[in-house]
């Protein structure tokens, strides 16, 4: 008898440190954790600069990037400036001049690029739609973000594509759809029947 209770069994020993490191795993897990370096709270912030129609850079140096909108390129290295790029930029920094913008945060923090993805307000007015809206970006359905910006987007985009404004005014563009997955222009299906 003294043997049984005088040393645990090693099995024993073993249960209690698996469960033990289990426990302090979950723990940690659990608690909550700082704030990466560059990750933002919703609030207000400066605009140290607009690096092009759809990226901000902050006063802190962290770089914005618009939800849901794709303006034509400007700045991208080793690619041609796109029509309508030098607009939308300047759309941009005449829209955030001199204010404090509001950013608004969706599921996804971060793009591909490390870039913080945001919502972003000057006022009453989102600069994501107002770009839409002006035909200077390209509304991007494909991403996980909200369904009711999602609606808000397609709408802006549908009202710059039916009045013609920005890329929507050349009538080449006018007869093309734009694929924002792959970035290339496809012609649409009716567009032959329509010229012939």
């Amino acid at each position: 008898m003294s043997r049984r209770f005088g040393r645990p069994p090693h099995r024993l020993i073993a249960v209690c440190a698996v469960l033990l490191v289990l426990f302090l795993i979950r723990l940690l897990n659990d608690a909550p954790r700082p704030p990466e370096p560059g990750d933002l709270a919703p609030g207000e912030y400066r605009v140290l600069r607009a690096v092009d129609g759809d990226t901000l850079q902050l006063e802190n140096r962290v770089r914005v990037r618009l939800i849901g909108v794709d303006c034509p390129e400007t700045v991208k290295p080793e690619h041609p400036v796109e029509p309508w790029g030098p607009e939308a930029s300047t759309f941009t920094k005449q829209f955030i001049s001199g204010k404090v913008v509001r950013l608004e945060f969706d599921r996804e923090r971060k793009d591909r690029h490390g870039r913080t993805l945001a919502y972003v307000w000057v006022g009453e007015r989102m600069l994501n739609e107002e770009l839409l809206r002006a035909g200077l970006a390209r509304f991007e359905p494909q991403y996980h973000y909200s369904e009711t910006k999602k609606r808000l987007f397609r709408q802006a985009e549908r009202e710059a594509r039916k009045a013609g404004r920005g890329i929507w005014s050349d009538d080449d563009a006018a007869d093309r759809d734009f694929d924002p997955r792959t970035k290339h222009k496809h012609p649409r299906p009716d567009a032959n029947r329509r010229a012939a």
